[in-house]
């Protein structure tokens, strides 16, 4: 099972912390989309795949709304070329990407199409001008330039020929499991690391592949996960309780879930959304992190000292999960605790879980 980690964009710091990331034996680096958040992730990714040689490099996650899929294809292609092969594209419906442009995430029916778009322009095939849902009052079609000669269609060419970019897509909610189990290279679940919601989730992808006629172990799966690594439980919590609201709001995005949940959980899930300040989105220290229960943390999030992280892991890998993107301490949580977590995943859990 790949170890990945996850980052923000930063042009000023992303040779550097690939270096790092690299260098403490991680598989790779995933780094966020939210332009009013944080900076160009493909700007990073390509500073960062030339000052690595081995370090696997994507998006974590970016969405289908704020770029045209032939500009997403562009730009993965381009990191790929320059990492030699090492970029995947992680995508999802959007979230403080679209929060801070006034949108909820993405229609289903949005998503998929795009999904569609995206992986024939990243095989180099084209895409009718008929199906790209550019409005025309945005842009008039083509025909009315009245040219002598012009494009039959949408197609990057110089794509064509080249090693093809994965797409993993980012899902919790059973349709767009769904969806992904169609679309997708890999489906990374944002469920939490419970065990139960997990297996619910690869059943479900599995099934929807068979009833499709495609093959159910023609797909691989992953996860995003909180991992707050710390001999001190209560310290442990602390590390993830940011990070961990922001996932585990996509279980209850819309005021219900869709996904197996006791009534404990659902509790302390609804409180996370009345609760939820965008303003505050990722911090440890925000009024949501609050709504979050020692034992929901201990379930959803992977905490506590070396041994328990890694035997956690081992749980997932045993589940047939072959990557998982993990988000260590977030803001609000205290840098010297955060410190002696990443010490600790770099000297004790990831050196482990290799022997293993």
């Amino acid at each position: 099972m790949q170890l990945w980690t996850t980052t923000v964009a930063s042009a000023r710091r992303a040779a550097r912390t690939a270096q790092e990331i690299e260098a403490a034996g991680w598989d790779g680096m995933l780094v966020v989309d939210s332009q009013n958040l944080s900076g160009d992730p493909y700007v990073a990714l390509a500073l960062a795949a030339a000052a690595t040689t081995r370090l696997g490099l994507g998006t974590g996650v970016t969405n289908s709304v704020t770029r045209h899929a032939a500009a997403t294809a562009t730009a993965i292609t381009s990191v790929n070329r320059v990492a030699s092969g090492r970029a995947v594209l992680g995508i999802g419906r959007g979230d403080s990407a679209l929060a801070h442009l006034g949108r909820a995430p993405a229609r289903l029916s949005q998503f998929e199409r795009y999904l569609r778009h995206l992986q024939t322009y990243l095989r180099g095939e084209a895409v009718a001008f008929d199906d790209i849902d550019i409005p025309t009052e945005v842009a008039p079609p083509m025909s009315g330039l009245h040219l002598h000669d012009a494009p039959p269609s949408s197609r990057i060419a110089w794509i064509a020929g080249g090693t093809k970019v994965p797409v993993e897509v980012a899902a919790s909610g059973p349709k767009v499991i769904a969806i992904a189990a169609l679309h997708a290279d890999r489906v990374m679940f944002a469920l939490g690391a419970d065990v139960e919601r997990l297996k619910w989730a690869i059943s479900l992808a599995r099934k929807t592949r068979r009833e499709a006629g495609l093959d159910p172990d023609g797909i691989t799966f992953g996860a995003y996960l909180n991992l707050g690594c710390h001999t001190d439980m209560e310290t442990a919590r602390s590390l993830v309780r940011g990070g961990l609201t922001t996932f585990a709001r996509f279980a209850v995005m819309h005021g219900k879930t869709e996904v197996p949940t006791s009534a404990g959980d659902r509790q302390v899930l609804q409180a996370l959304h009345s609760n939820y300040d965008m303003k505050a989105h990722t911090r440890g220290d925000s009024r949501q992190a609050g709504m979050l229960t020692a034992d929901f943390v201990d379930r959803m999030a992977i905490v506590g000292p070396p041994e328990r992280c890694i035997e956690r892991l081992h749980e997932l890998k045993a589940l047939g999960l072959d990557k998982v993107a993990i988000s260590g301490a977030t803001r609000g949580a205290s840098e010297e605790d955060a410190a002696v977590g990443r010490h600790l995943v770099a000297t004790q859990v990831l050196p482990r879980f290799r022997l293993r």
